[in-house]
């Protein structure tokens, strides 16, 4: 999606959330139109001809960022599929809002090898053009129990072939200033593993920029 296409749709988008109940009346179609846009794929790694057995060389790797929207998108989903009420849409979204710093979901599938991925491996976040030693980039924390709550599984149907991982990142850089400033466009994902990196790019949402702490899920997305 271009970035003149991708800012009409924030500010479509932003338009559907600013009444913060709004998102009770999305259809599915619209909710998974709101989770796509901060949803990200990409492959890293070696592509060799020859399967090795010990390790994989190359991965798979999607990424959704749990912006307020995508949490509210994901609650909808989960309400129409299992024909729950208003009140437990709702709740669904203030338990995900509950979690303090940026949530992202991480997917990744090894694409040779022996299929399995290492348990050192890790991600960061930080300000697209971040220079390194600038303590401008935090590492992601990997909190397994977050897998069930509905708001932060997204609004595609899981891909059984990705591991899925649920990293909180804080919102303050080493330095204890907002690692987002307002003055901040872009962000940028990496996910390491061994010697392999893999990065994603997405544009960073209104809620974080320029908070150091709290919850990451209260303010809803405006237009760039």
């Amino acid at each position: 999606m271009g970035a003149v296409v991708l800012a009409g749709f924030l500010l479509a988008v932003s338009v559907l959330c600013d009444d913060s109940e709004e998102y009770l009346d999305w259809s599915a179609s619209q909710a998974k139109d709101v989770g796509k846009v901060f949803r990200r794929k990409t492959r890293f790694g070696y592509n060799i001809r020859m399967l090795r057995t010990e390790r994989a060389e190359s991965y798979e790797l999607m990424a959704t960022w749990m912006t307020p929207e995508v949490i509210r998108a994901s609650a909808r989903l989960d309400q129409l599929r299992n024909r729950l009420s208003n009140d437990h849409a709702r709740k669904m979204v203030a338990q995900a809002e509950e979690i303090e710093g940026i949530v992202v979901l991480i997917e990744l599938d090894p694409s040779e090898g022996s299929g399995v991925i290492p348990s050192d491996w890790g991600a960061y976040l930080q300000p697209r053009g971040n220079q390194p030693g600038s303590g401008r980039a935090v590492q992601g924390v990997n909190k397994p129990e977050l897998r069930h709550l509905p708001a932060l599984r997204g609004v595609f149907e899981r891909d059984y072939d990705y591991d899925q991982f649920w990293l909180v990142f804080p919102l303050a850089a080493e330095n204890g200033l907002p690692l987002f400033s307002l003055d901040d466009q872009e962000a940028e994902l990496i996910v390491r593993i061994r010697t392999r990196e893999g990065r994603l790019r997405f544009f960073v949402p209104h809620s974080v920029k320029g908070r150091s702490s709290g919850q990451a899920h209260k303010q809803v997305e405006k237009p760039l």
